[in-house]
């Protein structure tokens, strides 16, 4: 399993008129989460782009616990529980500072050519870098 976690404060403009963060943003968190994870294995999404390979959203769930406010500190928690080739499933959990679970979701996304816009399987530099976490029957 690859995991990582990535601070965001709440700003206010992400709130709604009752200073709770309104539901729609937790999946920009979630990209945010997303993309510090996978900078954290020293890759990042715009070399992924270079490579020419894209990756859509395909599948989002969400379940919303409690409120995040103005002005928390969160914690978003970044998983990746399994590894295929063709697409990925991050698992998102969002904690406040008491550690309390606020929220959790899972994104599945794709691996698309940017020209074409086909499906093709995570690039080998990827895959090389995530395979170090998993076992090796993976």
């Amino acid at each position: 399993m690859f995991s990582a976690t990535t601070p965001i404060r709440v700003r206010y403009a992400e709130t709604d008129q009752m200073r709770y963060v309104y539901y729609g943003n937790y999946p920009q968190y979630y990209e945010v989460g997303r993309a510090e994870a996978i900078r954290s294995l020293g890759f990042t999404y715009k070399q992924l782009e270079d490579l020419g390979v894209m990756m859509p959203v395909v599948e989002m769930n969400i379940r919303y616990f409690r409120p995040a406010l103005y002005d928390d500190l969160l914690t978003i928690k970044t998983s990746l529980t399994e590894l295929q080739t063709n697409k990925v499933r991050f698992h998102s959990e969002v904690y406040n500072e008491k550690n309390e679970l606020l929220n959790q979701g899972s994104v599945t996304l794709v691996f698309v050519d940017s020209q074409t816009m086909k499906r093709v399987d995570m690039p080998k530099v990827l895959h090389e870098k995530l395979s170090n976490f998993f076992n090796k029957e993976n």
